[in-house]
């Protein structure tokens, strides 16, 4: 039998040591404790390494304790545990997550927040959720700690809650900072957990399911749901496939260059995404920001005129999917900017046939592989006498290109 026991925010308690042959745990969680005189120490570096050890010790029929911080169960070694020799063999005793007790010191409830690591992955990630929810624990790491993440989310509005050593009486500190403030200190190495907050929204409405929340209930939503400016706005049918094709999701960052009313932008943030938009004109940025209010969602207004106003965004920002709406002499330039820093997908929309070979070999020239198609729709039409005729709208042609290797790519990990 393997006992995991979590720490919790303090030491693990002698009992749970009782007749252990092997014990294994990080280097302060050993030295908090005192080992029975007959057990082996393994010191937790390199996990293949302790899990041979453990190995052979399952293989005698010795009894094995690990220790670990909070909850194992929740980004935690049970994973790891479980997938070597099996969820039968573990005893789990799970303390306090370093989580659960980071929104106790805050004073807030987080039933609905959206929990991401960002130890040992891609801080990428865990900013792109930053941005696109209110309330969000970031488990930090080495390269991805409270500085790191300040640094990406200045000038979004949120606070930081950086928690560090909790349950330790003489280290433990909860500190709330501006983002700029945060990225601006050496934290050392004793952070517990960053909280990322948008105050405004911070205790959000009662919940009956935990997490962030279910998606929308509908999307490709009518032009009126938008502020616009005659007209100029993608048309339902075109945001319907367009957002097929982006896959806006949680985790995902997407940027929609020559955003207009910012239909797409927000349309994907209402979908889970970060949303960047990319607009020329300032009666456009006003409108996109009063969509995005109108809607609940968070969108990051850049206003220029791309290609040259993508240079500004750093490669954190770099996107997953794009999308460009919009025409103009310009176009192949925009496409193959933003085709030389998606991840993942660009979609393209076009109303002139002529502009589509040059947006095509833009893609292709990045190494896309790209379809199309023209939409051509037709909606009911109200006439005189209760009659209903079908009234065409404008033929739009959507292309987009798709990286090789992102085609089996799952949800962000």
């Amino acid at each position: 039998m393997i006992t995991v026991v979590g720490t919790g925010t303090g030491a693990a308690r002698a009992e749970d040591l009782a007749g252990a042959d092997l014990v294994v745990g990080g280097r302060r969680h050993l030295d908090a404790v005192r080992l029975p005189e007959t057990a082996e120490r393994v010191v937790l570096g390199p996990l293949a390494p302790a899990l041979d050890t453990i190995a052979r010790y399952v293989a005698r029929g010795r009894r094995i304790v690990v220790l670990a911080s909070g909850d194992p169960g929740f980004f935690g070694i049970v994973r790891a545990l479980a997938e070597r020799f099996g969820a039968e063999r573990l005893e789990v005793r799970p303390g306090v997550s370093s989580v659960a007790a980071a929104f106790a010191r805050a004073g807030l409830p987080w039933e609905d927040a959206v929990v991401v690591s960002a130890h040992g992955r891609d801080l990428r990630t865990a900013v792109a959720v930053c941005r696109a929810r209110p309330k969000v624990a970031v488990l930090t790491g080495p390269g991805a700690g409270p500085a790191e993440l300040g640094a990406a989310l200045e000038g979004t509005g949120r606070v930081l809650v950086v928690a560090s050593a909790l349950g330790d009486p003489q280290r433990e500190r909860v500190e709330r900072v501006t983002p700029a403030e945060a990225a601006a200190r050496d934290w050392g190495g004793a952070v517990s957990v960053v909280l990322c907050l948008d105050e405004a929204r911070a205790l959000g409405p009662m919940r009956t399911v935990a997490g962030p929340g279910a998606g929308p209930a509908g999307w490709a939503l009518a032009e009126s749901a938008f502020a616009h400016r005659d007209s100029m706005i993608t048309k339902f049918e075109v945001r319907a496939l367009a957002l097929a094709r982006l896959g806006p999701r949680l985790g995902d960052l997407v940027w929609d260059v020559g955003a207009g009313s910012g239909s797409v932008a927000v349309e994907c943030a209402r979908l889970g995404a970060a949303a960047v938009a990319v607009e020329k004109t300032a009666d456009g940025v006003e409108r996109i920001r009063a969509n995005a209010a109108a809607h609940g969602v968070d969108v990051r207004v850049v206003h220029g005129r791309a290609p040259d106003a993508l240079s500004g965004l750093s490669p954190l920002d770099d996107p997953d999917a794009v999308f460009v709406g919009g025409g103009g002499s310009e176009l192949p330039a925009v496409v193959a900017a933003c085709a030389r820093r998606a991840r993942r997908t660009v979609v393209v929309a076009m109303a002139a046939l002529d502009r589509v070979p040059a947006a095509r070999g833009a893609l292709a020239a990045a190494g896309f592989d790209c379809d199309g198609v023209l939409l051509q729709s037709s909606r009911l039409a109200p006439l005189p006498g209760d009659v209903t005729r079908l009234a065409a709208t404008n033929p739009v042609f959507l292309l987009w290109g798709t990286r090789p290797h992102a085609r089996t790519e799952g949800v962000p990990q």
